[in-house]
C-alpha cells in the first residue's frame, strides 16, 4: 500500500477518493467495486486514482486502514480517561468503550463490506490482524501497571482474546437481525468486564501466571 501524501492537497485528494470508494462499496459491494468505478464517480481519470492506489485491494486496505485508525483514537480515549483509576474502573466502563466503537465504525460508509474485505482477502488480513495486535498492545499496556508481577505474555494472550470477541460481537451484529444491538453490545460487555476483573484476581490466585513461572518457551 502506497503511504499516504504529505503534501495537503494531494493528501485531500486521496481523503475523497476514500469517501467515494466508502459509499460506492455501500451501494455495490467487494465483487463489483473497481478502480474505474471509483475514478468515475470521483470526476477522475483512472490514471489520476493510481496515483494513490494501485488498484482495489489497495483502496480496500486504505480504507480498512483508516477505519482502525478511526477506532483506535476511541480506544486512546477511554485508555486515558479510565486507566488511571486501575483494572476495576476499566472493567466498569467497557460497555462505553464498545459503544463508541460501534458508532465510530457504523458512522463509516461502507463499513459492513470493509469489515467483510478485510475477512476474506487474504491480501487485507494483514490490515485487520496488524490493528487489532495494536489495540491488544495499547490495553496491555494500560494494564500492566496495575498487574506487577504478571506474565506479559498471559496477559498480552488474555486481552488478544478480548479485543477479538469485542470485535467480532461487533461485526456480528450487522448482519444478524434477530438480535437488538444495545442489548448484544451490555452482553458482551458483561462478559468482557468479567473478563478484565478476572486479570486482577487470576494473576492473585494462580502463581503460574506470574514473570518468575513462566513455562519453558514463554508460555504462561
Amino acid at each position: 500500500m502506497k503511504p499516504p501524501p504529505k503534501q495537503a492537497r494531494a493528501a485531500a485528494t486521496r481523503e475523497r477518493l476514500l469517501d467515494v470508494a466508502g459509499a460506492l462499496l455501500a451501494e455495490v459491494g467487494v465483487e463489483r467495486i473497481s478502480t474505474n468505478l471509483i475514478a468515475a464517480r470521483a470526476g477522475v481519470s483512472p490514471p489520476a486514482l493510481y496515483r494513490y492506489f494501485a488498484d482495489k485491494y489497495a483502496v480496500l486496505a486504505a480504507l480498512g486502514a483508516r477505519l482502525m485508525v478511526r477506532q483506535n483514537a476511541v480506544l486512546d480515549a477511554w485508555i486515558a480517561a479510565r486507566a488511571p483509576g486501575g483494572i476495576a474502573a476499566m472493567a466498569d466502563h467497557i460497555g462505553d468503550l464498545l459503544a463508541d466503537t460501534a458508532a465510530v465504525t457504523r458512522s463509516e460508509p461502507g463499513a459492513v463490506w470493509i469489515l467483510r474485505a478485510l475477512h476474506a482477502s487474504p491480501a487485507l488480513v494483514p490490515v485487520r490482524l496488524e490493528s487489532h495486535r495494536a489495540v491488544t498492545d495499547r490495553l496491555a499496556a494500560a494494564c500492566a501497571p496495575h498487574l506487577p508481577g504478571v506474565d506479559p505474555a498471559w496477559l498480552w494472550r488474555r486481552l488478544r482474546i478480548a479485543v477479538e470477541l469485542g470485535f467480532a460481537a461487533d461485526e456480528m451484529l450487522y448482519e444478524e437481525d434477530r438480535l437488538a444491538p444495545d442489548a448484544a453490545l451490555a452482553d458482551v460487555a458483561a462478559m468482557l468486564r468479567v473478563a478484565m476483573r478476572d486479570l486482577a484476581a487470576g494473576s492473585d490466585a494462580h502463581p503460574h501466571h506470574r514473570q518468575h513461572a513462566v513455562l519453558p518457551g514463554g508460555k504462561g
